[in-house]
């Protein structure tokens, strides 16, 4: 079995970027959302990725992006995908990957099977889906805040495109959800904070052991 993939995301700063490198992340996330106390400018994208080793991918995360803030994080050179969290139609994820020539992943809201089932019209689309929780109606953030749903609604999927899970993980829960749902990839952010938006190296690394022997 192959190792499993590992993103940390909402990374901001040098010291818990490094960490995650040295604990064998896979992907790395810069948030760009205003809203959000995880958000990145372009240019700190551009300085934090400078130091990133070229075997680790660098994902930013947008929220209903327009093409031109898409282009000045693009232009940037850091990135290697981009991952759509908004309410993006399989329509506009497939635009954006033509146009900007990255690999696009969608972020999938899940409380019921209904909602994973829906993820099929993002097939030939994206390049990656990310199951995370459905946050409630009016929230400010569209994830990354702690929330889970039930993973054995992911149990036994069978769809072509390669997909991850993310919602509510934690260093305590991580090995429960790849049993359960079969994941190959794992991605947390609020889960190795010690405060919204403050990643934590000694939860980072934590985490990281945590998963490896799954």
């Amino acid at each position: 079995m192959s190792r499993l993939a590992i993103k940390i995301c909402g990374l901001s700063t040098p010291e818990t970027l490094g960490a995650a490198v040295r604990a064998g992340v896979s992907h790395v996330g810069f948030v760009h959302f205003p809203k959000s106390p995880r958000h990145v400018e372009p240019d700190q994208i551009r300085a934090l990725a400078a130091a990133i080793p070229a075997h680790v991918k660098r994902v930013a995360v947008v929220v209903d992006a327009d093409d031109a803030q898409l282009a000045r994080l693009v232009e940037t050179g850091a990135l290697t995908a981009i991952q759509l969290h908004g309410k993006e139609s399989p329509a506009r994820a497939a635009a954006i990957r033509q146009r900007f020539g990255l690999p696009v992943w969608k972020a999938i809201a899940v409380k019921t099977r209904a909602d994973i089932d829906a993820a099929d019209a993002y097939a030939g689309a994206v390049d990656r889906l990310l199951f995370d929780a459905k946050t409630p109606d009016g929230a400010a953030l569209p994830g990354g805040m702690g929330l889970r749903f039930d993973w054995t609604l992911l149990r036994g999927l069978a769809i072509a495109t390669p997909w991850g899970l993310s919602g509510g993980l934690s260093i305590d829960n991580v090995a429960e959800a790849i049993r359960i749902s079969g994941a190959r990839l794992i991605d947390i952010s609020s889960g190795v904070e010690s405060a919204p938006g403050i990643k934590s190296v000694d939860k980072i690394m934590a985490f990281c052991k945590a998963v490896q022997p799954c």
